[in-house]
């Protein structure tokens, strides 16, 4: 059997701000998988907001997602068929939210796209993809907001301005942040940096 993270025990204190940097192949986007809830630990607890994770069954997981938990991904994962309103607008509906329409267009006012509202994610740019996928990760106030590699498909440029605007919202909101980061100006940025190497935590 392949072991991807060995004896990883790691606590992140509500509001803090995280910074998971390593190799390729360290196990940095696995770790951020289990921390969501996405994967299943064959051995170990995970535990968010006091509910344990690991003991949910996929259902479960679901929900304690939608309910605590924004991503954001380097391949943005925008709905290519929903203008960038119907993607920030979509975990709200799927929350049941009757305001979905209103929260996500001021969320969208906030990362500076009002005047894309009924843009389809082909016809924005990278980075203006990438400031949808924020609104719509923090459109629901998420808990924790995971983010692996957020500015990985940008250039330095539109890098340097998305990832100010994700440690922006993340004050304003005292969400929780997770970011794995190949990039160590980026995080020097964060409260804490945990360094991985061949799937166990170096500090």
């Amino acid at each position: 059997m392949l072991t991807i993270l060995d004896d990883v025990s790691l606590a992140v204190g509500a509001g803090e701000s995280i910074a998971v940097v390593g190799a390729s192949g360290a196990g940095k986007s696995t770790l951020l998988a289990l921390l969501a809830g996405l994967d299943e630990p064959t051995a170990g607890a995970v535990w968010l907001e006091g509910t344990e994770l690991s003991a949910l069954d996929e259902d479960g997981r679901a929900a304690a997602r939608a309910q605590h938990v924004g991503f954001v991904f380097q391949s943005f994962h925008l709905i290519p068929s929903l203008t960038a309103h119907e993607n920030v607008m979509l975990p709200l509906e799927l929350a049941g939210r009757a305001d979905a329409r209103a929260v996500a267009r001021e969320v969208l006012r906030q990362v500076g796209l009002e005047s894309r509202l009924g843009h389809y994610p082909r016809q924005l740019s990278g980075g203006e993809q990438q400031r949808v996928a924020i609104a719509r990760a923090f459109v629901t106030k998420p808990t924790v907001l995971f983010a692996d590699e957020p500015t990985g498909n940008l250039d330095t440029t539109t890098g340097a301005k998305v990832i100010q605007l994700l440690f922006d919202l993340n004050r304003a909101t005292g969400t929780t942040l997770v970011l794995v980061t190949h990039d160590r100006a980026i995080a020097e940025r964060c409260n804490r940096v945990i360094e991985m190497d061949a799937g166990k935590l170096v500090h």
